[in-house]
């Protein structure tokens, strides 16, 4: 077996079918200077073309899986709206007389070179993106088709030098069995999209092969494990057929505990929400037995447009969130604009470090015009639910107070315009830096409830950047330092009676359940897909020994120890579930 990396869970068993890279045939000769004008039609003619397949594509993929997917696309047009980039091709064809094709492909060739030689993973993937782009731009300007799958519908194991998004919107789950790249990160777009669509996905196969796979080629890829067998044994193959059918069984028997509240065997209840950036993912997570809404990420109704969404425009998205959940909670994140989400249509200022930069609530405060239309379209939609508000990236209580002034005048607003709403809402404070975790009881007074955002609360406690290739692998949700940052929010909010929940990728870890009932987490909010398997965990895991072996992690002074010791925890409550319940697992 060769081992890579996981970019999307599940087993795949098939032949492989390799696409070809993407081949043009360019003109050599230069234009003469009277056909400049006619180069430069062709270059906003092929623009125009490609921006209207782009946003067809998104479209697509919006109602396939939702926006928060979706939303990959805007970087896409956002790069042919990028005067860096568009000046980059002009000048080429303005200086050097070459034809508008050739100028884009050494404008994609220039940029991709120069973000490849930056020792930063976010910026090689944007690299794709804009290769992604550029290939589609100079199809048009080649009058060249896309390159085609094959049309018999016979299953097949994609397998690709590098997968762009544009590409992987064409396919069909029911015929793409599984992927292999041959380069490729868990956190590119692709890898995001894939596991949208449920394919099983192994990415960084590249310098692993002993010789190429060929079209053809049988393969089993585990995207879990991101390992890959290529022309397996008749014995790996029944294994791994057995293997795929247990996965499969073990995704339809949780299915059957979307009506199961979330309680362990003795008595303890924790709430399992989902995260989510539209309604179609909303639907989703009821389907899966999501308790509610912990975190609706409202950055995505200001990403998916050309200007800032209206009061009334906002106020119609949460109501229907509102409705849809009826008495379950809808918490509204309020807008987390900044670092690595720029809007095109505003001009982020330039900035060393745009992650500890002008970002989340310090974008809202310092725009309050902006801030208070979204506060005001919140309080008119909870009218028709049971919604509560939580502030992003929270460093001082001066910023909870700012914004719960902020929401107090936009309730006098609407009263003396005689628009009905429901004032007095929950507020929460997010906990992302380590500064929120070290005032926590001082944000407890401010506050209905706090809300651990795991997954920049590890980032900046480490000062590891987890889109960085070279130190990602420090990146660790289990460090003791991580987990003493929890003990210490759990605890200042249980001493002023304030309800605290965890969202980001470590609530949705199965190995992490002990710590949270440990520590009194009353809500967890994750990916919609893990709220199964969490609630499934949860419902065999004694309270108890939870308390116990949460005390024993803090004594432990690695995340290795600290892994371990909560593998062995659930080992032996897996054991002790099958004795009381022969056969269920």
């Amino acid at each position: 077996m060769i081992q890579a990396i996981g970019g999307s869970e599940g087993i795949a068993i098939g032949k492989a079918f390799v696409l070809p890279n993407w081949e043009w045939e360019l003109p050599e000769q230069k234009i003469d200077a009277l056909d400049l004008a006619l180069e430069f039609e062709r270059l906003y003619e092929g623009v125009k073309r490609s921006k209207t397949e782009i946003r067809q594509m998104k479209n697509d993929l919006d109602e396939a899986v939702g926006a928060g997917e979706a939303s990959i696309f805007d970087a896409h047009l956002a790069i042919l709206d990028d005067p860096v980039f568009m000046n980059e091709i002009q000048g080429i064809i303005q200086r050097q007389y070459k034809a508008a094709e050739v100028a884009v492909k050494e404008a994609i060739d220039h940029f991709v070179t120069m973000f490849d030689l930056l020792d930063d993973e976010y910026m090689k993937e944007r690299a794709l993106d804009i290769k992604d782009v550029g290939n589609r731009l100079l199809k048009h300007l080649l009058g060249a088709p896309e390159i085609a799958l094959p049309s018999d519908a016979q299953p097949f194991i994609l397998v690709v030098r590098e997968l762009t998004p544009s590409q992987l919107i064409h396919l069909k789950p029911d015929v793409v069995l599984g992927i292999v790249t041959m380069i490729g990160s868990a956190s590119s777009h692709s890898a995001i999209m894939a596991r949208a669509f449920g394919i099983p996905l192994v990415m960084g196969v590249e310098g692993k092969l002993s010789e190429p796979i060929v079209t053809g080629d049988l393969l089993i890829l585990d995207g879990g494990a991101g390992t890959l067998a290529v022309m397996p044994n008749a014995e790996t193959v029944g294994r791994y057929t057995e293997l795929r059918k247990q996965h499969l069984d073990a995704k339809e028997r949780l299915q059957e505990l979307v009506q199961v509240p979330s309680v362990t065997p003795d008595g303890e209840r924790l709430y399992l929400a989902a995260n989510i950036s539209s309604i179609k993912e909303l639907d989703a997570a009821l389907s899966r037995g999501a308790d509610g809404v912990g975190l609706f990420r409202t950055e995505f109704l200001y990403m998916d447009r050309s200007r800032f969404p209206t009061e009334d425009e906002q106020f119609e998205v949460y109501k229907a969130a509102a409705e849809r959940l009826g008495s379950a909670t809808l918490t509204i994140r309020t807008l987390d604009i900044g670092g690595d989400k720029q809007l095109d249509y505003y001009d982020m200022p330039e900035e060393n470090n745009p992650f500890l930069g002008y970002r989340a609530i310090r974008f809202s405060l310092d725009r309050s015009d902006l801030f208070k239309t979204q506060l005001r379209a919140i309080l008119r939609a909870a009218v028709f639910g049971n919604i509560r508000i939580m502030y992003p990236l929270i460093a001082s209580v001066d910023e909870v107070r700012a914004a719960n002034a902020l929401l107090a005048e936009a309730e006098r607003e609407l009263a003396a315009e005689g628009l009905p709403f429901r004032g007095g809402l929950p507020t929460g404070a997010m906990i992302e830096v380590p500064a929120a975790v070290m005032i926590a009881d001082l944000l407890a007074k401010e506050v209905a409830f706090l809300s651990i955002g795991t997954n920049d609360l590890i980032q900046f406690t480490l000062a590891v950047d987890r889109m960085n290739d070279q130190i990602n692998h420090m990146y660790e949700p289990y460090h003791p330092a991580v987990l003493r940052m929890l003990r210490i929010v759990a605890e200042s909010a249980a001493r002023s009676g304030v309800p605290v929940s965890v969202c980001g990728e470590m609530a949705g870890d199965v190995r992490a359940i002990p710590l949270w009932v440990g520590l009194g987490i009353q809500m967890l909010s994750m990916s919609v897909q893990s709220v199964l398997p969490v609630k499934a965990t949860m419902l065999r895991t004694n309270a108890m020994a939870c308390k116990k072996v949460t005390e024993e992690l803090f004594a432990l002074g690695t995340a290795a120890e600290i892994k371990e010791r909560l593998e062995r925890f659930h080992a032996g409550a897996a054991v002790q579930d099958e004795r009381l319940h022969p056969g269920k697992r």
